[in-house]
């Protein structure tokens, strides 16, 4: 396995591909089950599979939901190896943003809702970060899982528009026996709000509309955010022990 923390070093790298095909799987670290899943299938599908570790600073609204995000790297860095990774890039702000956050990508109707109204530029933060990745590994398929569903339209509709040759492949969201969604966030819960925290996929799947959903969750004792549908799924965040968490699930899928 490859490391690679500077895009220059990459960049030099990256040229001298020709021919194999490249998936891409890019991450904030804390790498968990669903992370794995991603890689798992890059693998199946691609000749070379690269993946990125970057806490991007741009997509955070809160100073100290940044500085609290988990960097297991060492965890994170064996874990890929043990998954035959082949390339990992290690980032750092500075080499990302080399003259700041002065360029970001806007969106109009995608960005108007959910995540996009309760965290004031986190979706143009994530579009300028990813069109930043795109184009440094120039995969043949970037692959995101769909617990964060409105960030994988943005980004599919982001590489439509801007003819990006890299295809967007959505993976189902990987679950823990309680229903949970992995998560990074969840490291940061203890293990009695981690069981408490399964109430989002319940409230999600058995609730009869949406204001049963929001009052069963405030009935285990989180701090309801939103509970919203939108093209076929329905959505919420909510926080526990100060974490933020969200979820989703296809409409139809309700028990």
């Amino acid at each position: 396995m490859r490391i690679w923390k500077t895009t220059a070093e990459w960049t030099i790298h990256r040229r001298t591909i020709s021919g194999p095909t490249i998936g891409f799987v890019p991450t904030m670290g804390a790498l968990h089950r669903g992370h794995a899943s991603l890689v798992e299938r890059c693998r199946a599908e691609n000749d070379i599979t690269v993946v990125s570790i970057f806490v991007n600073p741009s997509q955070f609204n809160e100073a100290k939901d940044l500085d609290r995000y988990p960097r297991p790297l060492d965890c994170d860095l064996a874990l890929l190896d043990r998954l035959q990774v082949d390339d990992v890039l290690l980032p750092e702000a500075k080499d990302l943003y080399p003259h700041g956050y002065r360029f970001r990508i806007e969106a109009d109707s995608l960005t108007k809702e959910m995540e996009a109204s309760h965290r004031p530029g986190f979706l143009q933060g994530v579009m300028t970060v990813v069109l930043k990745l795109l184009n440094l590994v120039r995969a043949d398929r970037a692959y995101f899982g769909e617990k964060d569903y409105q960030q994988l339209r943005t980004i599919a509709a982001m590489v439509e528009e801007f003819f990006i040759p890299t295809e967007i492949v959505p993976c189902a969201t990987i679950r823990e026996p309680s229903g949970l969604a992995e998560s990074s966030r969840n490291a940061l819960l203890s293990a009695d709000a981690r069981q408490k925290a399964a109430a989002i996929y319940r409230a999600l799947t058995t609730s009869n509309n949406l204001q049963q959903a929001e009052s069963l969750l405030q009935a285990e004792g989180l701090q309801v955010d939103y509970v919203e549908e939108h093209w076929g799924r329905r959505f919420a965040a909510a926080f526990l022990e100060g974490v933020r968490l969200i979820d989703n699930v296809p409409i139809a899928e309700r028990k």
